[in-house]
């Protein structure tokens, strides 16, 4: 069947329409016809081939909220039903046999397929996926404003699980943007004391009524020095380079600092400012599908909602270029109109 799309045709063009053949549908695979799919940074590097590796036509999208419309002859009978509302991340396939696979680990499958990379995404009416990675979207859950945490929400999650974050935790978040945002307000829903590192004063009361309980200028040396040894973990969802060695001297002892941001560059990490202390410093990537559905679920139960802002898919050009121009408040959702 042909599926129509909106595709890069080369690196850095806008995109076109573009329709392609789907084949026939996996074993292991079920259809999704998309209603919504969030805007991330990640579809610009993919676009741009900011990191290598992208290939030509592109369908990016990776923030997918649609209905199951087919399902593969094996994806039948795994708890999926035709109509049911389900989101798609960043990732689309994985083995399900291997190490990785077997340990709950599928993020890390070494024949795992990505959304936008060896699939195509969601900017598109339909897009197909591995069963497991269609993750059923709980009752109350917006499907209008759940797209992001596919992407950016599970990033930001994923360091909060892996470091056992809990409501007695005290975490500072570098960079209250499209994954900063998202960041306070899970860790609201933890209960966990959070620390706002912004650069952008005007946005002082914005990030408070989010749930942080303080917001420390990054730009201001004194403010950094004086909370030496205070956080058991940092987040930093920034892509750029900045000053490091404040955040790292104000962990507390055996306090991580964890990147999600896709510095270009490398760490500046003095020895004595991870040994004194007993710190480390750590990143991740996105997460599980027993994760994903984790996530979901908080986000149901207590109310998290990204901030977005929404473009009819007819627009995609006009929304990426909003994206581009660090325009976004704070993540980019688009309503699909084919």
């Amino acid at each position: 069947m042909k599926i129509k799309s909106y595709a890069a045709l080369e690196a850095g063009k806008a995109l076109e329409l573009f329709e392609y053949d789907a084949g026939d549908l996996a074993a292991e695979d079920v259809e999704v016809e998309v209603d919504y799919c969030g805007l991330c940074h990640s579809d610009l590097s993919m676009i741009d081939n900011e990191w290598g590796g992208s290939t030509y036509p592109l369908v990016a999208g990776h923030e997918v909220i649609g209905r199951v419309v087919a399902m593969g002859s094996s994806a039948q009978n795994k708890g999926l039903s035709l109509g049911q509302r389900v989101g798609i991340g960043w990732s689309a396939k994985s083995c399900q046999h291997c190490d990785s696979c077997i340990s709950g680990d599928q993020v890390n499958c070494s024949a795992g397929k990505v959304t936008t990379i060896n699939n195509h995404g969601g900017f598109a009416e339909r897009l197909r996926a591995n069963w497991q990675w269609a993750i059923p979207l709980p009752e109350g859950l917006d499907p209008a404003t759940a797209g992001p945490l596919l992407c950016g929400g599970i990033t930001v999650f994923k360091p909060l699980l892996m470091h056992n974050i809990s409501a007695t935790s005290r975490v500072g978040v570098i960079g209250i943007g499209g994954l900063g945002h998202i960041a306070i307000k899970i860790l609201r829903a933890m209960g966990a004391e959070v620390t706002a590192f912004s650069s952008t004063a005007g946005k002082t009361d914005t990030i408070l009524a989010m749930g942080a309980d303080r917001v420390v200028n990054s730009r201001d040396p004194q403010a950094l020095a004086a909370l030496a040894g205070q956080f058991d973990l940092i987040i930093s969802t920034v892509a750029v380079s900045l000053d490091w060695l404040p955040y790292f001297n104000a962990l507390a002892p055996q306090g991580k600092f964890h990147t999600v941001g896709a510095v270009m560059k490398p760490f500046d990490v003095p020895a004595f400012s991870l040994i004194v202390g007993d710190h480390s410093v750590a990143g991740s990537s996105t997460g599980s599908p027993g994760q994903l559905r984790s996530l979901l679920k908080l986000a149901a139960r207590t109310d998290i909602a990204p901030t977005v802002e929404y473009f009819p898919m007819s627009k995609i050009n006009d929304a990426l270029d909003h994206l581009r121009a660090g325009k976004a408040h704070y993540r980019v959702v688009l309503k699909a109109d084919f």
